[in-house]
C-alpha cells in the first residue's frame, strides 16, 4: 500500500496536452543529455514513469530503460507510445516494487518524490533505488525547493503559475511537511477546470538523510539540468547520490 494519490483515466488522458513546457526540446534536451550520461553504458530504471515523458527519449538516446508505475491509466497512454518490448513498465509502487536485473542508473524527475506523503515511504524509496543499483551506480531525484524566502509571516500560499490558461499556487502546512497544489485551467468553453494535488516536502539536507540510510553517498547537487550551481536563490535542485563500488 501507498500513501500516494493514483492518476486516474481523465488525468492521464490529458496529461501530455497540459505539460506542453515540459516536453519542450529546452525543457527535455538538458534532462536527457544529463541522464544518458550518468547512465553510460548500462539500463536505466525509472521510478514513477508516467507516460514516459523523459523515459521515452531516454530509450531512443540507446538507453535500455524500465519503468515502474503506480497509475494504470498512465501506463496505458505510455503503452501508445512504445511497446512493452522496448521499453517494460511494472504497475506498483517506487518505494517497495522490485523488478528484475541491477542499473548503472535510477531516477525520479519532476518532483515525483513528494508523491510518498510519509518520511517512511520516502526512505523506503530510497532503499528501493539502492536495491536496484549496481556497485558505482547513481541515484537521481529533482525536486523544488520550498520558496520560504518568499512567505512573510503568516502567510501559507504562494503562487507558481499565473499565465493565460492556468493559474497554479501551492498552500504549505510547514507542521506536517505537506503542500497542496491548486490549478486553476481555462477550459475551451470559457470556464475553469480545478485539481489539486498533495505532496510531501523533503528538504535537500534530508533526502541527503535518507540517501544515507540506504547506504548511498551524495555525489552532486546543481540547480538544473543543465548543470547550473545550486545557490541559495535557486528553487530546484537535480542531486545525485552514488551507490559505493
Amino acid at each position: 500500500m501507498t500513501s500516494s494519490e493514483i492518476w486516474s483515466k481523465d488525468m492521464a488522458e490529458r496529461y501530455d496536452a497540459g505539460e506542453t513546457v515540459m516536453v519542450s526540446p529546452e525543457v527535455l534536451g538538458p534532462t536527457v543529455d544529463f541522464l544518458a550520461r550518468l547512465a553510460g553504458d548500462g539500463p536505466a530504471l525509472e521510478f514513477a514513469i508516467g507516460t514516459g515523458r523523459v523515459g521515452v527519449p531516454l530509450r531512443e538516446r540507446g538507453v535500455p530503460v524500465t519503468g515502474i508505475e503506480l497509475s494504470e491509466p498512465m501506463a496505458a497512454v505510455l503503452r501508445g507510445k512504445v511497446d512493452e518490448e522496448t521499453l517494460p513498465v511494472v504497475l506498483g509502487d517506487m518505494a517497495t516494487t522490485v523488478v528484475p536485473g541491477s542499473f548503472s542508473l535510477v531516477y525520479l524527475v519532476y518532483n515525483t518524490i513528494s508523491n510518498l506523503l510519509t518520511q517512511d515511504e520516502q526512505v523506503e524509496c530510497f532503499r528501493n533505488a539502492a536495491r536496484h543499483l549496481a556497485p558505482g551506480g547513481r541515484f537521481v531525484i529533482e525536486l523544488g525547493v520550498l520558496p520560504l524566502r518568499r512567505m512573510p509571516p503568516g502567510q501559507t500560499a504562494v503562487p507558481f503559475d499565473v499565465s493565460e490558461r492556468h493559474l497554479g499556487f501551492d498552500t504549505i502546512d510547514m507542521t506536517d511537511q505537506l503542500l497542496v497544489s491548486h490549478h486553476f485551467v481555462l477550459e475551451e468553453d470559457g470556464r475553469y477546470r480545478r485539481g489539486n494535488s498533495r505532496h510531501r516536502y523533503a528538504s535537500p539536507a534530508e533526502l541527503d538523510l535518507m540517501a544515507r540510510i540506504a547506504g548511498l553517498e551524495r555525489e552532486r547537487r546543481v540547480a538544473d539540468w543543465d548543470g547550473s550551481p545550486f545557490t541559495n536563490d535557486s528553487e530546484k535542485h537535480v542531486s545525485v547520490w552514488r551507490k559505493p563500488a
